[in-house]
């Protein structure tokens, strides 16, 4: 029993210890102010994400992403720089190429294990810190250097810039392209720059949170945002607020102990999508008890 509870112990300090909090919190002020940026250009995209059914395409990019940034670390480039190549490479295919749901489906699935693959060799032929490898894949908590910030918050700009000057044709395409098209809005464009900014987004989030579980911040959000509400100003307002608790409460946590950020960021994020889930579950069951008693 003794030996039980050491071994408690221990798995708890592990998770969290909080011991000079404060001096390790100076130490990733660029980490959150990082994921503060990731969580708004991460939540406002994700609506977009879910609307157009590309969940799978986020992956897809990452994986690509991943093998650039590795590619990167292998030859000391840049790493955002790399990053960035590798998610622009995918997305562009993915929106040249993937015109349909099937073809996009059957390119993604090409590209994922190739990005992975690759990304995988780069790094077995990287002499460097074992950290530095594992970090790509899961993310790092103090990886983010003020010239790192600087080129995240510059690419999280310019995906919110474009968002904004193309929002409303993009809502018109991502709820019914075909109907959009009549109107003379030029879908294929839209879709495809669409696809560039989606890429950006991607090689923003892999810096923090790692191109395993970038779909945490760019689809979980989302997704529970659009269980709790349908409204088109409620749902980005929420899926930003959940992206935004779920990345800098997850560098908080991180933050007190020894393990990578992604399993507090992921944990957040999907109790969040619980919570909602079931408000929409039982916001249903409400719903159609009303119509029973009226009908």
């Amino acid at each position: 029993m003794i030996m039980h509870l050491a071994a408690s112990g221990d798995l708890w300090s592990q998770l969290f210890s909080f011991a000079d909090y404060g001096q390790l919190l100076a130490l990733v002020k660029n980490s959150i102010f990082a994921g503060a940026v990731l969580g708004v250009v991460g939540g406002l995209i994700g609506v977009f994400v879910m609307q157009r059914d590309m969940a799978f395409a986020v992956h897809g990019i990452s994986e690509l992403s991943f093998a650039g940034a590795a590619a990167a670390l292998l030859f000391g480039a840049n790493v955002v720089v790399g990053s960035l190549f590798g998610s622009l490479i995918a997305a562009v295919l993915i929106g040249l190429l993937g015109a349909k749901a099937r073809d996009r489906n059957s390119i993604i699935a090409v590209l994922m294990p190739f990005g992975l693959g690759l990304g995988i060799l780069f790094l077995a032929l990287y002499p460097g810190r074992s950290a530095n490898k594992f970090g790509l894949l899961t993310g790092q908590i103090v990886s983010v250097d003020d010239p790192q910030l600087g080129w995240l918050i510059g690419i999280g700009v310019v995906v919110l810039i474009g968002l904004l000057l193309m929002w409303r044709p993009l809502t018109f395409d991502s709820l019914d392209a075909d109907v959009a098209a009549a109107r003379g809005i030029p879908t294929r464009f839209v879709a495809l720059a669409f696809m560039v900014l989606l890429g950006l987004a991607v090689a923003v989030s892999v810096q923090i949170v790692g191109a395993l579980l970038v779909l945490s911040l760019l689809v979980t959000p989302a997704a529970a945002a659009m269980r709790v509400s349908s409204s088109p100003i409620s749902v980005p307002v929420l899926s930003v607020v959940f992206a935004l608790v779920s990345v800098v409460g997850g560098i908080l946590l991180a933050l007190g102990s020894s393990l990578p950020i992604s399993p507090y960021v992921t944990t957040i994020s999907f109790v969040i999508y619980v919570v909602c889930r079931l408000i929409g579950v039982r916001r249903e069951r409400g719903s159609r008890r009303l119509v029973s008693q009226a009908g």
